[in-house]
C-alpha cells in the first residue's frame, strides 16, 4: 500500500488497526476519530496515533460498548489526569447490561426449550410453539397519566 509522506493512506491504517476503510471513515464522521490532516488531493493522512485510536474503539466495539459510550471511554483514555474510578464506572454498567442481557436470553432460552421439549414434530398440525407464540398478550407499558393538581390534591386529602 502507498504511505503518504510520514503517515498512512485510510487503507493502510485501516487494516493496521484490524478494520476496514469505511469503518474509519464512520468513526471520523461520529467523532470517535478526530477529523485528519489531507493531502492537496484530498487524501487522508493517518498517522500511529490515530492507528492507536482506532484499535482502541475497535476493542471497544469488541466488548459490546455502544458508540456514545465509546466516546465517554476515547475522552476518558485522553484525559491523562482522569480517575480510573470514572472509568471503571462506564465499566461497571456496561457490565450489569451484559448481565441483564444475559439473563433475558437464558429465560427464552429456557422457555423455547420447553416449547421445543413440548412440542410432537410430527404430522399433526397442533403445535404448543405456535399456540404460545399466538397467545402471547402484551403487558401494559403504560400507566394512567394523574394530572399534577389531582396528586396535589390527594396529598392535602381534598381529592
Amino acid at each position: 500500500m502507498k504511505t503518504i509522506g510520514d503517515g498512512m493512506n485510510i487503507g493502510e491504517a485501516a487494516e493496521k488497526a484490524g478494520v476496514t476503510p469505511k469503518m474509519v471513515r464512520h468513526y471520523e464522521s461520529l467523532g470517535l476519530l478526530p477529523k485528519v490532516h489531507r493531502t492537496e488531493s484530498g487524501y487522508r493522512v493517518y498517522g500511529e496515533s490515530e492507528v492507536h485510536t482506532l484499535r482502541f474503539i475497535k476493542r471497544s466495539r469488541d466488548l459490546g460498548f455502544s458508540v456514545p459510550v465509546i466516546g465517554e471511554l476515547v475522552k476518558l483514555w485522553q484525559d491523562r489526569r482522569r480517575s480510573s474510578a470514572s472509568v471503571k464506572k462506564v465499566a461497571s454498567a456496561h457490565l450489569a447490561e451484559l448481565d441483564r442481557k444475559i439473563m433475558e436470553m437464558e429465560s427464552m432460552r429456557k422457555t423455547l426449550g420447553h416449547l421445543i421439549h413440548c412440542c410432537h414434530g410430527d404430522d399433526r398440525p397442533d403445535c404448543p410453539i405456535l399456540g404460545d407464540l399466538e397467545s402471547f398478550v402484551a403487558p401494559a407499558t403504560t400507566k394512567a397519566k394523574v394530572k399534577p393538581q389531582t396528586l396535589r390534591a390527594s396529598a392535602k386529602g381534598t381529592a
